[in-house]
């Protein structure tokens, strides 16, 4: 089968498109004819070695981790799965970029509702989990505030939509241009974080502080600075990692990995599939052009998901 592959740590430039044996699911697994794959910023990571003290890997690296398509073939013990079936699945930190990948059933394994293309369903799995573990870490209620720090990246547009479909007032960072995209995703409010002080202008929003951060884009001591837009009692939640006192008697949450809970992937791809949930792709590539996609995605401001067609 033809894969995105990285033999080493190595430059993004220098990942390939190569030939390797098509995996055979083995007990509880399913295998997937893969139609589509999207990207994630721990992919880059995993290829460059940057985070190889968290998360080593074996090489070949498959470079990859949500995939959309059907399954091919399912492994002994697996029931509730046929081939045929349309699925999108979270497989881990490898193996989505291929023509073949296996995933287990289980919460990170779900059948593709008939409204719901391959494309837009393989740029859910790992971002809209992770929105959902994020909310669901810090209890966000309706009626509440939100500061959704990295609204419109991956993660940043499903938090946003998810927090709105709660009831919270969302408060969204973004440039002037994605000002419309972000308020049509459920903000209530945008701040441009480009040309005003985000913790200043959103003080000035919601005099005193807003109830909860979902703080996207930083890390350590960065997450100081955005714990001052939080009332005091207030919550942050990171899926980075930051000081365990951020002052002002504000509770930090950090989720370094999202512990999905049975139905939510269902849940979310029953939501893209009605309309309640919008599934943005910034951009799309075909299989041969995957090396570049990894490049742009790295070098590029792409709004919402990066997504690589392999059939």
């Amino acid at each position: 089968m033809k894969a995105l592959v990285a033999t080493d740590y190595m430059p993004l430039d220098r990942i390939t498109v190569t030939e390797l044996p098509t995996p055979a699911p083995e007990p509880g697994q399913v295998l997937i004819r893969v139609e589509a794959a999207a990207l994630n910023p721990l992919d880059l990571a995993l290829i460059t070695g940057a985070a190889k003290d968290l998360f080593p890997v074996d090489h070949p690296l498959v470079i990859g981790m949500d995939a959309a398509g059907t399954v091919a073939e399912v492994g002994e013990g697996v029931s509730g799965y046929a081939p045929g079936d349309p699925v999108l699945a979270f497989t881990g930190r490898a193996g989505a970029v291929a023509e073949y990948t296996v995933a287990s059933p289980g919460p990170l394994l779900a059948r593709r509702p008939a409204g719901l293309d391959s494309v837009h369903g393989a740029a859910i799995p790992e971002s809209g989990l992770t929105a959902v573990c994020l909310l669901r870490a810090v209890r966000l209620t309706a009626g509440e505030s939100v500061l959704i720090v990295g609204a419109t990246g991956g993660i940043g547009l499903y938090a946003v939509q998810l927090a709105d479909a709660l009831g919270a007032r969302v408060i969204a960072t973004s440039v002037a241009d994605d000002e419309e995209y972000v308020r049509g995703l459920g903000a209530a409010d945008t701040v441009d974080y480009k040309n005003a002080d985000v913790v200043e202008e959103t003080l000035r929003l919601v005099p005193g502080g807003v109830d909860v951060v979902v703080d996207l884009v930083n890390s350590g001591e960065g997450l100081t600075n955005t714990a001052r837009a939080v009332r005091p009692g207030g919550r942050l939640v990171s899926p980075l990692f930051g000081p365990d006192d951020l002052g002002r008697d504000v509770s930090p949450v950090y989720i370094g990995s999202f512990q999905a809970e049975p139905g939510d992937l269902e849940d979310l791809a029953a939501r893209a599939s009605d309309g309640r949930l919008r599934v943005e792709i910034g951009a799309r590539y075909a299989f041969d052009d995957a090396v570049q996609a990894v490049v742009d995605f790295a070098g590029k401001h792409i709004r919402g998901k990066v997504v690589i067609t392999t059939s």
